[in-house]
């Protein structure tokens, strides 16, 4: 059995005195485990750092053996990382969300957002947005989207800023007002295309216009389409509001049915994410 396919580095685990057990997240087999021999040497080591890209080749006998991994580099961006507090704890988290997948079982999707989200992640400003909206995707890719396209009880499509805890559904203003304690804020750049729409008369929306125009084109594009018309990033509250929804959600759905809490490392994102922006604000 061999395959060759580019892959996300996850992370690596110590095999013996000088291999390595390497996890990644590839673009046509999913997330996959594979043997590097000698990955532990000085010549590996900084190819095999989380959030790197790499080209690579997977040799087995049987196509259940775990099989050993050929690998190449493609994109050594995890160098960048090393002194942004937010980007180390940013692919921490990508990488806790990702092994909440099946092994093997491609997920194309995951892995165009996640080339795009790493290219970004030196930026918090810009980056910040982009998780928020690619762990709503997530939760859908497991089968637990959240319903925003219309208002749970009216069915209005204009000006859903609330959503249902107990249903995951939109709610619009008029609707959800006398409720607004019992609610969560919906952040508008969370919206998609369609609804987003109707709801940009009248409610602040905030999202990084500056687009990498030339990089996984189509997954940038549903990305930063999230745009407000003056050009500005999402509010640090609006930031805040997404990054509570998404992990309210992750946490039913994802982490508690398998008797597991949300990464520490989300929490510790989210954080250097609030001191960067408080930052600017007082520059």
């Amino acid at each position: 059995m061999e395959w060759i396919d580019e892959g996300i580095v996850l992370g690596v685990k110590r095999h013996g005195e000088t291999s390595i057990i390497l996890e990644l997240m590839t673009r046509a087999h999913g997330r996959h485990l594979g043997l590097v021999r000698g990955g532990s040497g000085p010549r590996l080591r900084g190819i095999l750092q989380a959030g790197n890209t790499v080209r690579a080749t997977w040799r087995a006998r049987l196509d259940e053996h775990l099989g050993l991994y050929l690998v190449e580099a493609a994109n050594l961006r995890a160098a960048g990382f090393l002194d942004k507090a937010h980007a180390l704890h940013g692919v921490t988290h990508l990488a806790a969300l990702c092994r909440l997948l099946a092994e093997r079982e491609p997920h194309t999707a995951i892995y165009d957002a996640l080339q795009a989200i790493l290219d970004w992640l030196e930026d918090p400003q810009a980056v910040a947005p982009m998780i928020a909206r690619f762990e709503l995707d997530f939760l859908a890719e497991l089968g637990f989207g959240l319903d925003l396209a219309a208002c749970a009880a009216t069915g209005a499509k204009d000006q859903l800023v609330f959503v249902s805890p107990r249903s995951g559904r939109a709610v619009s203003r008029a609707a959800g007002e006398p409720y607004r304690d019992k609610l969560m804020r919906l952040p508008v750049f969370l919206l998609r295309q369609d609804v987003r729409q109707d709801v940009r008369q009248d409610v602040h929306q905030d999202v990084h216009q500056d687009v990498h125009q030339d990089v996984h084109q189509d997954v940038h594009q549903d990305v930063h389409q999230d745009v407000h018309r003056d050009g500005t990033p999402p509010s640090l509250d609006d930031l805040l509001d997404a990054f509570a929804l998404t992990g309210f959600f992750l946490d039913r759905h994802a982490f508690a049915p398998r008797g597991l809490s949300l990464p520490e490392a989300r929490a510790q994102f989210v954080n250097a994410l609030t001191r960067a922006a408080q930052s600017r604000q007082t520059h």
